[in-house]
């Protein structure tokens, strides 16, 4: 009887091999096509907390935020005051950047003002994409861009309507994060199934 060997499964080359956590958010999440309000502004408080440090570092402090911003609802966020907003500041289980936490409440309030506006934010977003993820073909991580026309509109846009922290690159990895665009490199196993 032979033996064979267990399937590895190819992952794309950014997601650490020792890294659970990691690789579990790349398998389970990045990349599928999100509709769900509540989901993208989890997303956009998340992307804009990550500028200009690494996803690793606001991916281990989820939880922390989820509890921290009101399990990410945009009515009670928006309602923070600057009392809250000095007790976040306080929160070691958040980045402390003080712009960064205005930002989320700030946000917020924009993220519903867009809803009232579009009957629902999912709406409004998806308008970027005309509706549909796009699909790329990167055979390697070098290829994926840092940002596109797609994502420099829809920063743009966000800026315009009064959002913060939102520029084009932080923009386009919360398309990729929300499968606005699916760019899983071709050899990656998530490929073809987040294009199903």
């Amino acid at each position: 009887m032979k033996l064979s060997k267990p399937q590895i499964k190819k992952r794309c080359a950014w997601v650490p091999e020792a890294d659970e956590l990691y690789q579990l958010y790349h398998d389970v999440e990045w990349g599928v096509p999100v509709y769900d309000d509540h989901k993208i502004f989890e997303f956009l408080i998340l992307e804009s907390a990550q500028a200009g440090l690494s996803w690793i570092t606001v991916l281990r402090k989820r939880e922390n935020y989820r509890k921290a911003f009101a399990g990410f609802d945009p009515t009670q966020v928006v309602q923070f005051s600057r009392g809250d907003i000095q007790k976040l500041l306080q929160n070691p289980g958040i980045i402390r950047n003080r712009l960064k936490v205005e930002a989320a409440v700030n946000n917020a309030k924009y993220f519903l003002a867009i809803q009232k506006e579009f009957g629902t934010f999912s709406k409004y977003i998806w308008r970027f994409v005309d509706g549909k993820p796009l699909r790329n073909r990167w055979k390697s991580f070098s290829d994926l861009p840092t940002k596109t026309k797609e994502a420099e509109n829809l920063s743009k846009d966000l800026k315009e309507r009064g959002f913060k922290f939102l520029g084009p690159t932080v923009v386009y990895a919360h398309m990729q994060a929300t499968g606005m665009v699916n760019d899983h490199t071709t050899d990656c196993f998530r490929y073809e199934e987040v294009s199903q």
